[in-house]
């Protein structure tokens, strides 16, 4: 399902979609955060190279997309200030992380648990002194 619009809310670090439901005549809209879609990047990076090889994410509470550029007709490519800019989110996918944002979320959070991991990041912050 394509999205009839696609806006990025950098003040609540999100991108926003909306979806036209012909049957009910309405607009159905969506939130992601940037960190659930840098988690849940569809590269290989994050999915591994098949079943079992996935890559836990961790320490992206505070990732930024810096861009978002159309790939073709069938996806975005989203770059984050991590440095993270591969995987093709494709309208299938993102349709799928909209309707399943809740049950992903609370998934990802248990193993980050399971891990030992966090969503804070562990980047040093320097200061003069």
């Amino acid at each position: 399902m394509i999205p009839s619009s696609i806006k990025v809310r950098k003040s609540s670090r999100c991108i926003e979609l909306s979806y036209h439901d012909a049957k009910e005549h309405q607009d159905n809209t969506y939130q992601l955060s940037f960190e659930l879609l840098r988690v849940y990047s569809p590269s290989a990076e994050v999915r591994g190279h098949g079943v079992g090889n996935e890559v836990l994410q961790f320490g992206k509470k505070d990732v930024v997309l810096l861009s978002m550029e159309p790939a073709g007709n069938y996806a975005l490519k989203l770059v984050f200030d991590d440095g993270h800019d591969s995987g093709l989110y494709d309208w299938k996918y993102l349709h799928h992380l909209c309707l399943n944002q809740e049950e992903l979320w609370a998934d990802y959070l248990q193993r980050l648990k399971e891990a030992g991991q966090s969503r804070e990041s562990t980047a040093i912050n320097f200061r003069a002194l």
